[in-house]
Order: structure tokens, then C-alpha cells, then sequence
């Protein structure tokens, strides 16, 4: 297993404070979000709606929703959802799309995937025929339909929003596409197309760093380190992982994944004795990570033995 991906970025999309007056908030409902914090978020849309009339009044219950969704409160999210959905009929299609978007993201979370496919892939539909397109929930549906369903399908909806996201200048569609980029990256990186893989780790490289976000800046430069390792780069790989260590340490932070790619890399190259401080580095961090120590059992138990070698 690698790094774990940037999960949705999923929920790596961490956004500013709401700034905006409260005319330009129906432009600016995105901003308004700080996903680590679903119940601060909540607050913000409902002092937004005070103000909010009609399908900005819509979008903004539609996020309400999604903040009880991230807290593992479906009932109350498809309840408010509930609501939304009586006043569609007469509503745009921004409204329409966003609906169809949470409702589909309160299935998925609340392990109904199939359900959830088909909300996102309706999205999809309504969002890019509309007039205009409204391609920053376009992507998104794109985006969220690979968490659904796997294998080539998945990817299929991956480069689809990739090639919409490059195309577009909507806003939230380009801030997507450094997300969209890593996963098919590691699509590519999954299938052994290593060589394949490494210009699109690199372009999500830049795209994340371009944003100006941690740590999804230095997981990105660690995803280009790990295709390296895999083409067998070691090298080149080692020298990437070394940079990030520093910046970490002058961060006053560390990674353990990246003390275990520094191991891995080190006895790739025959450096044993070098390597096996870093290994008890990485079981230090990465043992404490109860997910990880669930999923990936014998992974946790071949670094305590090299650290011990």
C-alpha cells in the first residue's frame, strides 16, 4: 500500500474563511467551508441564511446537509435534504446538482454506494448540459464517482474530469483537477504503468504546490518520490524524500511515511545500517495510527523487524 491518497481530497480541499460581503456569498458558498470542522461550517450557512432567498437559500441547506453527513448524521442530512427536494421543482439547476451531490455523498458515507452512483452520475448529466455548463460541480460528480465504483470505470471518471477541469476556468472546477490528477496518477501507478504514472504525479505536483496548500504540497513531491522508487530511481527518490524530511523538521513536524520511504530507499541501495534508524522512526509515527495498524497489520510488523535487524 502507498501513502494514502489525498483523501478526497476528498477531504484535503480545505477552504479560507468565509470573507466575502454578503452580496457575493451566493458566488462564493465554497469558500465558506472548513471540512475539519463540520459544525463550524454549519454555522456559517446558517448565518448565510438569513439573507439567502430562493436557490441560494437551497444551496446553502443542501451544505447544511453535507455538514450533518461528515458527522455521521444521516438521518438528519436526508431529512434537510427532504426539505430541498420539495422546492426542485421550481428551482435552477445549481440547486438541483447540489442536491443530487449531498444526497449522493450521505449514501456513500453511509456505506450505499449503489445509490450514491447513481445520484453522482445524474449530477454529472444535469450539470454539463446546463446553460452554462456548470462545470465546477461537473467535476465534482466526476471526481466522487471513482469512490463509488472501481476498477476502469473509476478511472474512466477520473480522466473525464481531468480533461473538463484542464478545459475549464471555472474556479472550483481548476481547484479540483490537482485531486483528480493524483488519483489518476495512482490509477496508473496501480496498474504497474510506472512510467505513465510519473508525468502525472509530477503535474499534480506542481498543481498542489501551486495552490500554495500543506501538507498537500509535500504529499504530492512524496507521490513523485514513491513512482520513482518504483521505477527503480532510488536515487533520485532518496534525495526527494531527504528534502521533505528537512522541510518537516524545520516545520517543527514529521512523517512517518516518509521516514519509511527514506528506510525502504536505503536498503534498496544496500545501506542496512542507515536504513534501520529511519525503519524505528517510521514505526514510532506510523504505529500509532490505529487505521493503519487495523488495515495493514503485517506492513506495521515488517518494520519493527527491520528496525530491529
Amino acid at each position: 500500500m502507498t501513502y494514502p491518497r489525498p483523501p478526497v481530497v476528498r477531504a484535503l480541499f480545505v477552504c479560507a474563511l468565509l470573507l466575502a460581503p454578503p452580496t457575493a456569498r451566493a458566488l462564493d458558498i465554497d469558500t465558506m467551508w472548513e471540512y475539519a470542522d463540520a459544525a463550524a461550517s454549519e454555522q456559517r450557512f446558517r448565518s448565510a441564511l438569513g439573507a439567502a432567498q430562493d436557490d441560494i437559500r437551497l444551496e446553502l441547506l443542501t451544505q447544511i446537509a453535507r455538514t450533518f453527513s461528515l458527522r455521521r448524521r444521516f438521518s438528519e442530512a436526508h431529512a434537510l435534504l427532504d426539505e430541498v427536494r420539495q422546492a426542485l421543482p421550481s428551482a435552477g439547476p445549481r440547486p438541483r446538482v447540489r442536491y443530487l451531490l449531498e444526497r449522493g455523498r450521505t449514501f456513500n458515507s453511509s456505506g450505499d454506494k449503489a445509490s450514491a452512483k447513481a445520484l453522482f452520475i445524474e449530477a454529472w448529466q444535469l450539470a454539463a448540459t446546463s446553460t452554462p455548463p456548470l462545470d465546477g460541480l461537473a467535476v465534482d460528480a466526476a471526481h466522487m464517482l471513482p469512490i463509488v465504483v472501481s476498477g476502469d470505470e473509476g478511472a474512466q471518471w477520473t480522466a473525464r474530469g481531468i480533461d473538463l477541469a484542464r478545459r475549464s476556468t471555472d474556479a472550483k472546477a481548476r481547484a479540483l483537477l490537482p485531486a483528480l490528477l493524483n488519483n489518476h496518477a495512482w490509477n496508473l501507478h496501480d496498474a504497474r504503468r510506472f512510467a505513465d504514472a510519473l508525468p502525472v504525479f509530477r503535474e499534480a505536483e506542481a498543481a498542489w504546490h501551486a495552490t500554495g496548500r500543506q501538507p498537500q504540497g509535500r504529499i504530492a513531491t512524496w507521490a513523485v518520490a514513491r513512482c520513482l522508487r518504483s521505477l527503480g530511481e532510488f536515487e533520485a527518490a532518496l534525495r526527494l524524500q531527504f528534502e521533505l524530511e528537512r522541510g518537516y523538521v524545520q516545520a517543527g513536524a514529521s512523517d512517518g511515511y516518509v521516514f519509511e520511504e527514506i528506510a525502504e530507499l536505503l536498503l534498496a541501495l544496500d545501506r542496512p545500517a542507515q536504513a534501520r534508524p529511519y525503519f524505528k522512526c517510521a514505526v514510532d509515527v506510523l504505529g500509532q495510527d490505529a487505521g493503519l495498524a487495523r488495515r495493514e497489520p503485517a506492513r506495521l510488523q515488517r518494520l519493527r523487524d527491520l528496525a530491529q535487524e
